[in-house]
């Protein structure tokens, strides 16, 4: 029989040697993960530094990376560009707020139906549903803008919300139908035996579980609705109703080929800020929804 003994010195050798790596292993991804946000929010800082510079400096080649005088020549002139930027900047709020609210309706209702109730078709229903992630966008711009106009909104961002809502609802009926799956059953059915409704068990039980699940989607639905492009461009024909990203482009291309480079910083700047406020809010929600419903199944 032989019999292994360890000195304390070796076992303090390895012990040290194991935080050694340890500590190396911490500082390289640390180092990695500051350089990666550096190049992400490298744009973002360029973008601000040259809004606060005078429209001549902002303007000049070569371009300086810090601003010699502070100005806010650039959003005065925002401000009073085309319809006014209020009239785009509340464009662009209708417009993700209708997208929003409808959107987590449906997709609420919807995914809390097909992982609680048993019908005939659920499955094809639910695979028919997923299928419109698979139809390009551009490709039924034409056949939208027809019905659009047959049901008399055509240029209204009402109806650009509508087309907008279903091009949301897949993500959010697969997120949230797996959201509720990952609830037991169990307390839905004690909410019924105490007299609540399917409805009441969704709305005092089952929805409060999932608002994770209701932020994530709420979230995606803002985001891809504030920063929509060629929506607004097709079935937008009046200045009046353009959004902040047709305001931008316009601005960008300029007259007789005069870019003002200030004024559209200026723009982006006001276009991040609402979505990267809400982002840092809701993030706990946002994390945890992706984890619980998206990924599972």
């Amino acid at each position: 029989m032989t019999v292994i003994t360890r000195t304390p010195g070796s076992t303090r050798h390895k012990t040290g040697a194991a935080r050694v790596r340890s500590a190396a292993a911490g500082t390289g991804y640390h180092l990695f993960s500051g350089v990666l946000a550096a190049i992400f929010l490298l744009p973002i800082l360029w973008a601000v530094l040259n809004s606060v510079k005078p429209a001549a400096e902002a303007n000049s080649n070569p371009p300086t990376l810090f601003p010699h005088s502070f100005s806010l020549e650039n959003y005065q002139k925002l401000a009073t560009y085309g319809a006014g930027l209020g009239t785009y900047l509340w464009n662009s709020i209708a417009l993700s707020v209708l997208v929003v609210v409808g959107t987590v309706i449906i997709t609420v209702l919807a995914g809390y139906g097909f992982a609680r109730f048993q019908f005939r078709g659920k499955s094809l229903l639910f695979g028919t549903t997923l299928l419109i992630l698979m139809v390009p966008y551009a490709t039924i711009l034409i056949p939208l803008f027809i019905v659009l106009g047959r049901l008399g909104l055509t240029n209204s961002v009402f109806g650009l919300a509508l087309v907008l809502i279903m091009f949301q609802l897949p993500f959010g009926v697969f997120l949230m139908r797996n959201s509720f799956e990952s609830i037991p059953r169990e307390l839905e059915e004690a909410a019924l035996v105490d007299g609540c409704g399917p409805f009441g068990a969704l709305r005092y039980v089952s929805l409060r579980l999932v608002m994770p699940g209701v932020v994530t989607v709420a979230l995606f639905s803002f985001i891809a609705s504030w920063n929509e492009f060629l929506g607004p461009l097709i079935f937008l024909s009046d200045g009046s109703q353009y959004t902040l990203p047709i305001m931008l482009v316009n601005l960008s291309i300029g007259q007789y080929g005069a870019v003002d480079y200030g004024a559209i910083q200026a723009g982006v700047v006001i276009t991040i800020v609402p979505v990267l406020l809400l982002y840092l809010f809701l993030q706990r929600f946002y994390v945890s929804g992706l984890v619980n419903g998206a990924l599972r199944g």
